[in-house]
């Protein structure tokens, strides 16, 4: 799709920091997160509903989910890492991983939005334990 962001990010027209990426999923973190290690999981294929997509693909696309927030919980410590999948902020297929450091969810992104200096600090941390 031309317009869609997550495709852009895919075809590496808008920079952000990836932690993992394959020939069918791209994981990077969140500009607007809700907390440190916000992570969006997504095929690279574009599909609008989550449920539309190939079963090969929906599994795939929660494995790799599982393995990104293995290594969340690894490198960040939070009490637990949160999935959510709703699909209306962006029209292409997504999953959030909400890394929780208090015994609720917060949904709302943080103010101020973390620097590109935060962000690639994270990046690094959640990369290593990916090894």
């Amino acid at each position: 799709m031309e317009t869609c962001i997550f495709c852009k990010i895919i075809r590496k027209e808008i920079p952000t920091n990836i932690l993992y990426e394959d020939n069918e999923i791209l994981a990077f973190l969140d500009i607007f997160p809700a907390s440190e290690g916000q992570t969006l999981v997504i095929p690279k294929k574009h599909a609008k509903y989550i449920f539309d997509i190939e079963e090969k693909e929906y599994i795939n696309l929660f494995l790799k989910a599982k393995k990104i927030t293995k290594a969340i919980d690894k490198s960040l410590h939070p009490i637990r890492t949160c999935i959510v999948v709703e699909g209306f902020a962006v029209d292409h297929v997504h999953i959030r991983l909400h890394p929780c450091y208090e015994k609720h969810l917060n949904l709302k992104p943080v103010e101020p939005k973390p620097s590109k200096e935060e962000l690639e600090k994270v990046e690094k941390k959640i990369k290593s334990a990916l090894k």
